[in-house]
């Protein structure tokens, strides 16, 4: 029991940080794949959540002395131009993880609770196809 409650630290901890580097983790270690989704989502989304709130109050205050800069060239930046919160929200946990994806969201200005919203669907989506396309990679190595 306390072997498994380390492990499902371990892949919630790296889910905080990174969704895609976290879910073959903990298909590697053997965990049970819903074991691995739900333990690196929730991960992923506390790790969203904390910086969305902290994010808001901090952007306040540096909006009091100076508007932060777009990087016009950025590809994030692209997709908020281009698709706004939805598409930040969903392609955010996997091109930059959740917490940096949502931190970028804060500051160029969104709404913190769709955005958490969005980032939330978003890591469900990519922990369903990751958690499936590890799970069948391992299988398919077992060969």
């Amino acid at each position: 029991m306390f072997k498994l409650l380390i492990k499902l630290t371990f892949v919630f901890i790296l889910g905080a940080g990174e969704l895609w580097v976290a879910i073959p983790a903990g298909i590697a270690i053997k965990l049970h794949p819903w074991m691995v989704a739900l333990t690196s989502a929730s991960g992923a989304a506390l790790g969203s959540l904390t910086v969305i709130f902290l994010g808001a109050r901090l952007r306040a205050w540096l909006l009091k002395e100076k508007e932060p800069q777009d990087n016009p060239n950025g590809f994030i930046f692209k997709i908020w131009q281009r698709y706004g919160i939805i598409g930040l929200g969903l392609l955010a946990p996997l091109v930059t993880g959740a917490p940096l994806g949502a931190a970028l969201g804060i500051s160029m200005g969104a709404e913190p609770r769709k955005l958490l919203g969005w980032m939330v669907i978003g890591i469900l989506l990519w922990t369903v196809i990751l958690t499936l396309s590890a799970w069948l990679g391992f299988k398919m190595v077992k060969l």
